[in-house]
């Protein structure tokens, strides 16, 4: 199949594809006329590609899924490589959550400190056109 047609199969634009092409992500095969070809298993890795993307891979995490899928396993996920970058990006992800866990711990210890500060009310009636309170000193 050409480039326009795997780009229609696997939901993608031809400049995508042209993108992998020269990341050495996806090999095309010319014909006579130049013209690129791909066949099923070029969809396979792209499908595979798009699908580690959709989850916050970068193009470079994908390579070795790519390199497992075209050493001929059924999934891109059945060679070493593979496990070790689900691995990395597992603690790339826990290490946000620890972030966003303390930031949430932070927020929550300066809303109780503001809602001890003025109990019994909610600020809204206190607010100014702007949004701004005008009881609220800078």
């Amino acid at each position: 199949m050409r480039i326009g047609e795997l780009a229609r199969r696997v939901g993608t634009t031809t400049r995508a594809l042209r993108f992998y092409e020269a990341q050495g992500l996806l090999e095309a095969r010319r014909s006579a006329n130049g013209y690129r070809e791909y066949g099923e298993d070029d969809a396979r890795l792209v499908n595979e590609i798009r699908a580690l993307q959709a989850v916050g891979f970068s193009l470079d995490d994908t390579r070795p899924f790519v390199e497992c899928l075209r050493a001929g396993n059924e999934t891109g996920d059945s060679c070493a490589d593979s496990i070790d970058v689900y691995q990395r990006k597992l603690a790339e992800v826990d290490a946000c959550l620890e972030q966003l866990n303390a930031v949430r711990t932070s927020l929550l210890r300066k809303l109780g400190t503001a809602l001890a500060r003025h109990p019994g009310t909610c600020g809204v009636a206190d607010r100014n056109a702007d949004g701004a309170n005008e009881s609220e000193e800078h």
